[in-house]
């Protein structure tokens, strides 16, 4: 199998996992250097490809560049033969729209909330602040109750149709990720259909093969 490209990131970056994915569901060849380092961020060759010098960015073995953990999944999605089952197909524009919803809710509605616990609470790269941490857990907790709803409190297994698509995909990534210190038992005691529904996510070989045994806290992070 010939490269596709490579994912620049940091290790365990649920945002990259979530591509991994979509990659090998694409039968995609894409590589995550294990030495990458920060500071590369910096370094005017790699601003030239990417401007805002964030990651994850992906490099396609074709040259074509692209950051954004988003865009770089759906873009791996549409690149190989199961992009309608993910994106949905060129006729189904209410499944696409549909896919497309979920996409924005989980970058809209469930980062901005599993990653400043992270930052302040386990990372501590960030002063703590005892507001926005409840913030983002209310918020965090409304969200799951939306997926909840969304899968008919666990007896539907995907979020759109019948089968994965990339809605599931965007949307478990930062929920596994959160799993591991801010959705505790008490949270997922309240949307006992939306854990239903990731725990069936997380058994299925596409999601295994890259997340692993995804770890759950009995007990939120606490302040540092």
């Amino acid at each position: 199998m010939a490269p596709f490209g490579k994912i620049y990131s940091y290790p365990g970056n649920f945002r990259v996992q979530r591509a991994q994915v979509v990659a090998a569901m694409n039968g995609l060849e894409v590589e995550v250097p294990a030495d990458f380092q920060m500071e590369a961020t910096k370094k005017p060759d790699f601003l030239a490809k990417f401007p805002m010098g964030k990651i994850p960015a992906f490099e396609g073995a074709d040259g074509f560049c692209i950051a954004e953990g988003a865009a770089i999944a759906m873009y791996l999605a549409g690149s190989g033969p199961k992009a309608a089952q993910l994106l949905g197909g060129p006729g189904e524009l209410q499944k696409r729209a549909r896919i497309t919803e979920w996409i924005c809710f989980a970058e809209t509605e469930l980062n901005p909330q599993v990653l400043p616990a992270f930052v302040m609470c386990v990372l501590k790269y960030m002063p703590y602040s005892e507001a926005a941490y409840n913030n983002a857990a209310n918020n965090l907790e409304r969200a799951l109750k939306r997926i909840d709803q969304a899968v008919d409190a666990g007896a539907k297994k995907f979020l759109v149709g019948d089968e994965l698509t990339m809605a599931d995909i965007m949307v478990a990534g930062p929920l596994f990720f959160g799993q591991g210190f801010l959705i505790d038992e008490k949270m997922r005691a309240a949307a006992p259909g939306a854990i239903k529904y990731l725990d069936g996510l997380a058994a299925m070989p596409e999601f295994q093969s890259v997340f692993g045994e995804i770890k759950k806290c009995e007990t939120r992070v606490a302040a540092p």
